[in-house]
């Protein structure tokens, strides 16, 4: 019963600061030749605002498990919407790679954010238990 709790309080952690981390990575494409060094770095740190931002919530969840997690599914199924309508119109790529996009940059904070929520329903039950 504890392996269980372990993994449901530390699993939508760690897959936050994974799925965080992977997006920080696309604004390494800010250094481009040509700009001086500040307007790189002052690029660089535009292209991380989402990451903040996620970084916030990530925050917000660790402290008030419900929320943080509506947050992040809420995140997820925006994003999921944003991104696809971008990749389809914009991009024009095939529905498939759209949904393959999504699974890859949106997927992992509806998890973060369900398992989120089954940890904070779960430590509330064990709560309610222990008081009855």
């Amino acid at each position: 019963m504890k392996n269980k709790a372990t993994f449901l309080y530390w699993s939508p952690r760690i897959i936050s600061i994974l799925a965080i981390f992977f997006i920080s990575i696309f604004a390494a494409d800010a250094f481009a030749p040509g700009l001086t060094f500040w307007q790189q770095i002052g690029a660089f740190l535009l292209h991380l605002v989402p990451s903040f931002v996620l970084i916030g919530l990530l925050v917000i969840a660790w402290k008030w498990e419900f929320v943080g997690g509506v947050l992040f599914i809420a995140i997820g199924l925006i994003l999921s919407s944003v991104v696809f309508m971008h990749n389809l119109i914009n991009r024009r790529a095939t529905v498939a790679t759209s949904l393959g996009i999504i699974a890859v940059i949106t997927f992992p904070f509806i998890v973060a954010g369900i398992l989120f929520i089954a940890n904070d329903v779960a430590r509330k039950k064990k709560l309610l238990k222990g008081k009855v």
